[in-house]
């Protein structure tokens, strides 16, 4: 378990790792951070322009880089995008980063959540609702294997969901010898 006191958040989109995230920040008193919006920073554009011009691969590199570059960070709460986990690499650098927190939803309220959005490019197929439950059974998997601690935010309110979050990450930080 990594000795950096932060707080990671995986999960498929529409899990809640930014709204949820951005509460347990506040609440814990830790900066939040989002590998998107870190990306899009540097990148100097949206996230679906970098996918359509210059595809996915060169995205998931640009990911690997924001992890990297954020390794000396102490007492984040980082939410992370809905594909992080595919690159091995990736998986080793979540857990150097810190405490790593699964987010999971049902099919159903993933859908319900993402459907409203018309920015995710992944979902702008013929039929979103396929979309989403094969990319969900095809990254479970890779979800798994980085995780530390798993929470299914379908019924759970986001200040619930942070709450149980933060207790999770009170146990694991002591575990280490820390706060």
């Amino acid at each position: 378990m990594s000795p950096r006191q932060n707080i990671v958040l995986i999960g498929f989109m529409g899990s809640g790792k930014s709204s949820i995230g951005r509460l347990i920040a506040t609440k814990f008193g830790f900066q939040f951070l989002d590998t998107d919006a870190v990306i899009v920073e540097r990148a100097g554009m949206e996230i679906s322009e970098i996918f359509q011009r210059d595809g996915e691969e060169h995205f998931r590199a640009l990911e690997t880089a924001a992890l990297e570059s954020l390794l000396h960070l102490q007492r984040c709460v980082i939410a992370t995008g809905g594909g992080m986990v595919l690159r091995e690499r990736n998986r080793e650098l979540l857990r150097e980063l810190g405490f790593v927190v699964l987010l999971t939803a049902s099919e159903q309220t993933i859908f319900d959540r993402v459907s409203r959005n018309t920015k995710r490019p992944l979902l702008q197929t013929e039929n979103p609702r396929e979309t989403v439950a094969k990319l969900l059974a095809e990254r479970q998997p890779f979800y798994d294997a980085a995780a530390q601690w798993t929470l299914d935010t379908s019924r759970l309110s986001h200040a619930r969901a942070a709450d149980a979050v933060i207790a999770q990450a009170r146990d694991a930080f002591a575990w280490q010898g820390g706060e």
